[in-house]
């Protein structure tokens, strides 16, 4: 596995991973930038998948592009449901605004518990229980991860938005019944997927976002920092080829400018 050199670039301290799940670290590495390793697979011009490994920031603009879904979450294509774990680049996936949709880009991390140099918020998961959203939304328990969003109607904002449904991150619906942020007794693969578009796909039976890094993001980012970013989706260009959003969406929690809003 090559580390890009921009990677090595951002600091000149020793760097740790939050992957190897240790706790003990020195203080000189607690001070340095956290370093991650993140896996990723794509669809290339040809029709063939590429995979790498890559190491990046342990930062939320780039955490959240890899952890929306815990392994095992099914996802609906148009062949029927497909665990999020075995989907291939070039499966078409159901989107509710664009119809099948090519699946142009899979990425993955290890979320550790209570990982040393991360915020605890970020090393939880989003326990969904059957039913809480209607009948059979979900059907069974809905794991997300820290970097997923819902198309739901937020309670506390339906008086702001009349009603109209808003891309919310799961955390922030936790209401310490039917949703519940837990923190995992053991590492959990945690992916996120990107299509042409931004697009809702079904998730365990609910509306979840695909990626998508947020608008203007590029200005929140330094050159070196945004061409690593950018390297990690073959895809994309330049960060204008995301595109546009296709529903209005909340922040999560505690963002900050390196957040991707």
């Amino acid at each position: 596995m090559s580390i890009p050199n921009t990677a090595a670039s951002f600091s000149q301290e020793p760097q740790t991973t939050p992957d190897s799940g240790a706790k003990a670290q020195p203080v000189a590495a607690r001070k340095a930038r956290m370093m991650r390793r993140y896996r990723i697979r794509s669809l290339r011009e040809d029709g063939s998948v590429h995979e790498t490994e890559n190491i990046g920031p342990a930062i939320p603009a780039f955490e959240k592009a890899f952890s929306a879904f815990a392994r095992g979450t099914l996802i609906k294509t148009t062949t029927g449901p497909v665990a999020v774990e075995d989907l291939e680049p070039g499966m078409m996936l159901a989107t509710a605004e664009h119809g099948p949709s090519e699946l142009l880009w899979i990425g993955s991390m290890t979320l550790v518990p209570d990982a040393q140099g991360l915020a605890p918020q970020d090393c939880r998961i989003t326990r969904i229980m059957p039913d809480s959203f209607g009948m059979e939304r979900p059907m069974t328990n809905m794991m997300a991860g820290p970097g997923s969003r819902l198309l739901t109607r937020p309670p506390a904002l339906r008086d702001s938005f009349g009603g109209e449904r808003l891309l919310t991150p799961a955390r922030d619906l936790a209401d310490g019944m039917n949703v519940v942020e837990v923190t995992p007794p053991t590492s959990v693969e945690v992916y996120h997927l990107c299509l042409r578009q931004h697009a809702t796909i079904t998730a365990g039976g609910l509306d979840f976002e695909t990626f998508h890094p947020g608008t203007g993001f590029e200005r929140h980012m330094s050159p070196n920092l945004l061409a690593l970013f950018l390297s990690f989706f073959p895809h994309i260009r330049e960060a204008g080829d995301f595109g546009n959003l296709s529903h209005l969406r909340l922040p999560f929690s505690g963002a900050t400018s390196m957040d991707a809003a």
